[in-house]
């Protein structure tokens, strides 16, 4: 029904079978002490069939860990959580690629393990709530902003994690650099109020994501690190301001440079058709478009040539990909949705 989006397709070094992606959502908030248990693994296992899965937000460090039962990759058993799930996915024909998220300010200590400090560039609170298993909804806690050395040291956390990524058998790792956490609150000027480096000009701000994206890509490979963007995204007390097309612009330009796998990005209503074209002239690698798509909508786009690929949310957590996007019974939540990888 839909040959040019189930066509085979590269990423990176990779051929995957179509130019669907499985967006990162998280797998039903059941990630007891951050490690993936059997029913991740079966759960990324029935949805192979995807082109490619990135795997839901997984946060680098003890302070990224700030959302309920999200999984981590910086201890051996979460290591090992996750190999079982890479090979089981591979075994079942799929690329899969880890989202590495690091939470920022929208934490809450009853989310985090002991003694971890919630650290983001500037110590500004998030208005809103937050979702406890422990406390239920809770006000978000006030950060404490990171020192420059602490930036610094944040790059190489992002390093340590992609590097455990990869010996845990993904195929690459996805930079959550989107929808208010920790590297897009670098990005706006109302999370960012920082006076050193890191802070001010666009070139400032832009500056830890660059940073982090070249010591990554050096690491691991250009061909296994891919970015995700969402230029005019209000979530998470994001606010919108009058150099987001410039921001974005000089960060797609500098991402063309490093020879990315992919920028995955993250539509609106409100971002302008202009901003997704000028992204798409400016950057060589893959582009993936998430925005809510239906597979008419999403095979015409790619008919079009204004993206590579396809990330979808519903259809494929609600149930495994059936090939043609056809509805097959699945395990229903257990919990509200109250936080994805995307929102």
């Amino acid at each position: 029904m839909y040959p040019t989006l189930l066509s085979s397709a590269t990423i990176g070094n990779y051929a995957i079978s179509n130019k669907v992606v499985m967006a990162p959502t998280l797998s039903k908030l059941r990630v007891p002490a951050g490690i993936p248990n059997d029913v991740i693994v079966k759960y990324y296992s029935q949805r192979a069939k995807a082109g490619l899965i990135i795997a839901e937000g997984t946060g680098p460090a003890e302070n990224g860990m700030g959302q309920a039962d999200m999984p981590g990759i910086y201890s051996k058993d979460q290591i090992s959580g996750w190999k079982k799930v890479t090979k089981a996915v591979h075994e079942n024909g799929g690329r899969i690629f880890l989202q590495i998220k690091h939470t920022g300010r929208i934490s809450h200590p009853a989310n985090m393990p002991a003694k971890a400090d919630i650290i983001a560039p500037s110590a500004i609170t998030a208005k809103g709530e937050i979702w406890t298993e422990r406390l239920g909804w809770q006000p978000h806690a006030t950060p404490r902003a990171m020192t420059t050395s602490e930036v610094g040291k944040m790059v190489q956390q992002y390093v340590k994690a992609a590097i455990q990524a990869i010996e845990a058998g993904f195929d690459g790792v996805e930079l959550h650099a989107a929808q208010g956490y920790l590297m897009d609150q670098f990005l706006h000027p109302d999370t960012n109020q920082r006076t050193d480096k890191y802070g001010g000009s666009i070139t400032n701000r832009v500056r830890f994501i660059l940073e982090t994206v070249a010591a990554v890509s050096h690491a691991i490979g250009r061909h296994r690190t891919g970015i995700l963007l969402s230029p005019y995204s209000q979530v998470n007390d994001l606010q919108h301001h009058n150099q987001i097309d410039a921001t974005y612009e000089y960060l797609t330009d500098a991402l063309d440079t490093y020879g990315l796998s992919y920028i995955h990005l993250l539509t609106e209503p409100a971002t302008p058709a202009m901003l997704i074209a000028g992204i798409r002239s400016r950057f060589n690698g893959t582009l993936i478009l998430n925005g809510d798509y239906n597979a008419l909508e999403a095979e015409q786009t790619v008919q079009n040539g204004l993206a590579d690929l396809i990330a979808f949310e519903n259809p494929c957590v609600s149930s495994p990909l059936a090939g043609k996007f056809e509805s097959t019974a699945s395990e229903p939540l257990k919990k509200p949705n109250y936080a994805c990888a995307n929102c």
